[in-house]
C-alpha cells in the first residue's frame, strides 16, 4: 500500500474525503503524515480524531521549513501529496521528488493561478456569468495550478446559484474528484 501525505492550511476538507474512501475501500492508500503550516488549522483536530500523525511545519517553528518538510515525508515512507486547501506554494525540492496532487475548484486553466482559491474562484465565475463550473483534479509543478489534469468534473450553473451556492455545489463535487483521481493516480 501507498503512503500519502495530506497538506493543508485551514479546514483540510479533503482529508475527509480520503478518509471516507479509505474506510470504504474505494481508495488503497495510507495517510502516513498530515502537515499544516496554519497553527490554528482545524485539520489539526481532524487528524488527531482519525489518529493520523500531524506536523506544524512553519517558519515559526523551523529554520528551513521546506528542508524539514522534505525529511518528514522521507521518513514517513511519503511517494504522494495531497493539497486540500495548502496555501503555501511548493518548492522544486519536493515537485521534482514526490507526486503531488491538487484540488482546484475551477475547470483548469480557466480561474486558475496565484490568488485563485476557495470563494475568490467562486466569485469570479459568478462575476462573469459563466454556465458551467467545477472542480479540477491535478498534478503541481513549479507554477500555480499549471500541472498535468488528472480529471475534471463539471457542473451546471443555475440562474439562481450565487456565490454561496455555488461554493458548497463545488465542495460537495469536489469530495468525488478527489476520490476518483488519487484513485486514477494511484493504480
Amino acid at each position: 500500500m501507498k503512503n500519502i501525505a495530506v497538506f493543508a492550511s485551514h479546514n483540510g476538507s479533503g482529508l475527509d474525503a480520503i478518509v471516507w474512501a479509505i474506510n470504504e475501500g474505494a481508495l488503497h492508500v495510507n495517510i502516513a503524515l498530515v502537515i499544516t503550516n496554519n497553527t490554528h488549522a482545524k485539520v489539526i483536530h481532524k487528524a488527531k480524531d482519525y489518529k493520523l500523525t500531524c506536523k506544524l511545519v512553519n517558519a515559526k517553528t523551523d529554520n528551513n521549513p521546506d528542508d524539514t518538510l522534505y525529511k518528514l515525508l522521507k521518513e514517513h515512507h511519503c511517494e504522494y501529496i495531497f493539497l486540500s486547501g495548502y496555501m503555501k506554494k511548493l518548492p522544486a525540492m519536493l515537485t521534482c521528488n514526490f507526486t503531488i496532487i491538487n484540488s482546484h475548484p475551477s475547470l483548469l486553466p480557466r480561474y486558475g493561478g496565484s490568488g485563485m482559491y476557495g470563494r475568490f474562484v467562486h466569485e469570479a465565475v459568478i462575476k462573469n456569468k459563466e454556465k458551467i463550473s467545477g472542480v479540477t483534479i491535478h498534478e503541481v509543478n513549479e507554477q500555480y495550478d499549471d500541472g498535468k489534469i488528472i480529471l475534471q468534473k463539471s457542473l451546471e450553473i443555475l440562474p439562481n446559484d450565487d456565490v454561496d451556492t455555488l461554493e458548497e455545489k463545488i465542495k460537495n463535487l469536489e469530495k468525488i474528484a478527489i476520490v476518483e483521481g488519487l484513485a486514477l493516480c494511484l493504480k
